[in-house]
């Protein structure tokens, strides 16, 4: 595990990425490191792209990631890996939501959704992880603890103890929802067997 590092979060619009990276952001501060977190809305309301930018290290200046430099991509869709292959290097690690979510045009037949997503990420020379996010939040009850899943995916590749992040989502997920999240951080943990 390295002791610094650069996390880009990319999505859709309502897949909660901001909340993943807040989550990952505040278990590396409580881990001792600097961290800074960057994001981007967009058209998030309407289904538009959303990133998250994150830094972490002894000392970070800025939340931006420059091209080529992103170490780990956490995708909660699968077109959505592909738009940021720029960022990826060799070693970069990507974790890929399976769910497919289809733009308007796909949606309305005037384009098609692009097959052998996972195999053009592959054919970069990264790691991919393909997790099924949506079938573990459905599996624990509450489709809305996806992303928290995808959060429990990344964790096995930072340098913080699972503890940690159980601690975070304590304290930034409502009381009601804690337990499923919980769950789905731990399943998110289990599907990432790297």
């Amino acid at each position: 595990m390295k002791e610094q590092g650069n996390i880009l979060f990319s999505g859709v619009g309502g897949q909660g990425i901001l909340l993943a990276s807040e989550i990952t952001a505040y278990s590396l501060l409580a881990a001792g490191f600097d961290a800074k977190k960057s994001e981007v809305h967009g058209m998030a309301q309407r289904g538009g792209s959303v990133t998250a930018q994150l830094r972490y290290g002894d000392k970070v200046y800025s939340p931006l990631i420059e091209p080529g430099k992103a170490d780990i991509l956490v995708a909660f869709e699968m077109m959505e890996a592909v738009r940021y292959l720029p960022y990826l290097h060799g070693g970069s690690k990507v974790i890929v939501n399976t769910q497919k979510i289809l733009p308007p045009s796909v949606a309305t037949g005037q384009a098609v959704y692009p097959e052998g997503l996972l195999d053009t990420l592959r054919e970069r020379g990264v790691v991919v992880v393909p997790v099924d996010a949506f079938g573990i939040a459905k599996a624990v009850g509450e489709v809305r603890t996806a992303n928290v899943a995808m959060v429990g995916a990344i964790a096995p590749f930072l340098p913080v103890d699972s503890e940690l992040f159980g601690d975070i989502i304590r304290s930034r997920v409502p009381a009601k929802f804690m337990d499923v999240n919980l769950q789905a951080f731990e399943a998110g943990q289990k599907a990432n067997q790297q």
